[in-house]
């Protein structure tokens, strides 16, 4: 079985200063110690994913492709540095215009990795800055790690890394 790290992405890998959503390749910033995290944790074994809601395309203020264009973005910037996203899970929906099974707090996209590539839950970890982040983590069987929005995820990954957490 293997061992995974889930990501959410506006607050933790990329910064939201400014922006409640971040849609734009040119408004979207990694944040501080990203880099340097995924590295030690892919090197430790992890595989990684992303898990965000995205309910501005719900609401009609951006595009699926204005998301994929983003999420192209920060895949060629990761791929640079040798790191290796296995999948990026989004909710297009918004419970102000549908309800869904997808969206955090829901665990569903976090269950499905799970499933599809034979995650160890036990040795599993989410980080994320809400605490939709962390209940989704938690109603999937894993830890939730939660930080202030754009803290640098350093501390923790090493935490991770060494057995700490």
């Amino acid at each position: 079985m293997q061992k995974a790290l889930f990501l959410d992405r506006d607050g933790v890998i990329n910064s939201d200063e400014g922006h409640y959503y971040i849609y734009k390749i040119e408004d979207f910033k990694i944040n501080e110690g990203i880099i340097p995290s995924l590295k030690k944790i892919t090197e430790a074994g992890y595989l990684l994913f992303i898990v965000t809601n995205q309910g501005g395309i719900a609401k009609g203020i951006y595009s699926e492709s204005d998301v994929e264009m983003v999420h192209d973005h920060l895949l060629s910037i990761l791929e640079k540095e040798n790191i290796h996203i296995e999948q990026i899970y989004f909710c297009p929906h918004h419970e102000s215009v549908a309800a869904c099974d997808c969206r955090k707090p829901n665990p569903y996209f976090i269950k499905k990795a799970i499933i599809d590539y034979n995650i160890d839950s036990t040795k599993s970890y989410m980080i994320g800055d809400s605490p939709r982040d962390i209940q989704a983590a938690e109603a999937a069987g894993i830890k939730g790690i939660k930080i202030q929005s754009n803290e640098n995820i350093s501390v923790y990954c090493d935490q991770i890394v060494k057995g700490e957490i």
